[in-house]
């Protein structure tokens, strides 16, 4: 959108892209603009985002439990693994998260309030988080909330309670915020109806297009190891919930309950799952968590609450001993060991940190002090994170950050680029310019929906490559080391079973035309540059 100055139809390495709305990249094009190109900068969003979950989280749980209750369940939400890790990578999940979690939070308390002033506002803005939402992941933003809604109401009787709602208001409130870029968008780009409403919402859900399938089963391991170090506390939930029996007298704490349950069924559900998708649940696991804490702390402590602790201290030890092997037996673990070595004073701080914790919060915990063994736990659980925080720098996939920033520095602004059969996101990020791909068929490039940068001659087949890189013109390629190995390696196969069957040594059958992927891959190339991973090389020398 900065590159472009087109603030209506979102771009990757300058193709229209027609996955999501645009909230999440009009905040992380505002913050490149005011902040500069950074990564601190880009991932501003999420992490503000991320810290306006947990203040709510905290806000919600105050007013439904209490003060210690919803400091609790703040830090249940903000200390929990997955949140932690969401929170620090830009991907649209944790604001479409937090926006969703807001709508219900509004919802719930909208409800619950008697004063009309202060219910007008609550609903206005359960309205104006969902149009958000919406402006952020889809239709997704207001059908999934409105679900969890609906089936509260449906299941605990509780329409009366609705009214008044401030529905026109609300609703005109909800266009306002929505409609205009959904119309402009659908104005300047023919084919974005049929793909946003169809391809990226219906298909989604009830098809396996986009290649996510998993198992039923895939979320909840994601939840249990993401609520970590809290997993073992989901037992204090139902002391919470006071028993189906008094379902109606206690509707409202089991409202938490629908909200985590529907949203993690309907996307087990879904043909298309990954990780982040399940984000949302989160919330509502803090609030229980929190109040089942409070309440142990407040009245007695439960059985629930020690095995909640010896869970984090069994699991606490579990991780130490990984920890530890990674960085010691890297061939075992088949890290790289170079890689290893520069980790090591990491991991066994990471690993002592845990160790220690896990010793410190079962003593406390055992001498009767639940305050501060929780305190313990928080600090050991702190550390870890902030260890590992500082090593993400070493722990993370190899990038093309390194050539990239060579090619800013050293290649001419219009020196013609391509990305071998792949496609590096971060090099279009540091290298500030746009790139053309070789046999690259990813879904991300949409190049179906954008007819001028298919005809822009960036985007080209094997045969295309072929004679350009045979020109006179001077042409820069990015490949991935272990691609280029891959591709010689089923040449050279099929190769020779091409020769061998020219001398009938091989059935005919096993000895077909080579397919266009495995032609001879590029040689009498000259490196410009190299890294561990990537090569940045070209067809002259100079």
């Amino acid at each position: 959108m900065v590159a472009s100055g087109d603030w209506v139809t979102p771009r990757l390495n300058g193709v229209a892209y027609f996955e999501k709305p645009p909230l999440v990249y009009w905040s992380v094009a505002i913050c490149y603009k005011l902040l500069g190109a950074s990564e601190w900068s880009m991932r501003i969003t999420p992490a503000l985002f991320a810290l306006g979950g947990v203040a709510f989280t905290y806000f919600a749980a105050r007013k439904f439990f209490g003060h210690l209750a919803g400091l609790l369940a703040g830090m249940v939400l903000g200390s929990s693994a997955f949140y932690f890790a969401l929170g620090r990578i830009l991907l649209l999940d944790m604001v479409v998260s937090v926006l969703i979690s807001s709508t219900l939070f509004f919802f719930i308390l909208g409800v619950r309030e008697t004063r009309a002033h202060r219910r007008r506002k609550f609903f206005y803005g359960l309205y104006l988080s969902a149009a958000l939402a919406t402006l952020s992941k889809g239709l997704i933003g207001f059908l999934l909330p409105g679900a969890v809604m609906f089936v509260w109401l449906l299941v605990f009787c509780q329409w009366r309670r609705l009214r008044p709602l401030y529905l026109p208001s609300g609703l005109l409130l909800f266009l306002i915020v929505t409609v205009p870029w959904h119309v402009l968008a659908a104005d300047r780009n023919p084919s974005w109806a049929h793909f946003y409403f169809v391809h990226e919402h219906w298909e989604r859900f009830t098809t396996t297009a986009h290649s996510r399938v998993q198992p039923w089963w895939f979320f909840l391991p994601v939840v249990l190891f993401g609520l970590f170090p809290w997993a073992g506390f989901l037992g204090a939930v139902p002391a919470t919930l006071r028993g189906w029996s008094q379902r109606r007298e206690n509707a409202d704490v089991w409202f938490f309950v629908v909200w985590a349950g529907f949203i993690f069924l309907f996307f087990s559900a879904s043909q298309s799952k990954l990780p982040p998708y399940v984000l949302p649940v989160f919330p509502p696991l803090a609030v229980l968590m929190g109040a089942g804490l409070a309440r142990s702390i407040s009245e007695r402590v439960s059985p629930c609450v020690k095995a909640g602790f010896i869970v984090f201290s069994f699991l606490s030890v579990l991780l130490t001993a990984a920890l530890v092997f990674v960085v010691l037996r890297p061939a075992i673990a088949r890290i790289d060991a170079g890689q290893a070595l520069a980790l090591q004073p990491f991991a066994f701080a990471m690993a002592g940190s845990l160790f220690a914790g896990s010793l410190c919060t079962l003593w406390l915990f055992r001498k009767g002090r639940v305050v501060p063994a929780i305190i313990g736990l928080l600090t050991a659980t702190g550390l870890f994170f902030a260890t590992l925080a500082v090593a993400a720098e070493k722990i993370q996939r190899a990038g093309t950050r390194e050539l990239a920033r060579y090619v800013t520095a050293r290649l001419p602004p219009d020196a013609p680029l391509f990305h071998y059969h792949d496609f590096f996101h971060d090099f279009v990020f540091y290298s500030r310019r746009f790139v053309g791909t070789v046999e690259y068929h990813g879904d991300e490039l949409e190049l179906v929906n954008d007819p001028i940068a298919r005809g822009s001659g960036r985007f080209i087949d094997e045969d295309a490559f072929r004679k350009r890189w045979q020109s006179p013109e001077r042409i820069y390629v990015v490949v991935r080391k272990k691609k280029l190995r891959d591709l010689r390696r089923d040449y050279d196969a099929q190769s020779l079973k091409q020769k061998e069957a020219a001398r009938g040594a091989v059935p005919l059958i096993d000895s077909l035309p080579l397919p266009s992927v495995l032609i001879d891959p590029i040689s009498n190339f000259h490196v410009v540059r190299e890294t561990a991973d990537h090569y940045l090389f070209s067809n002259r020398d100079s």
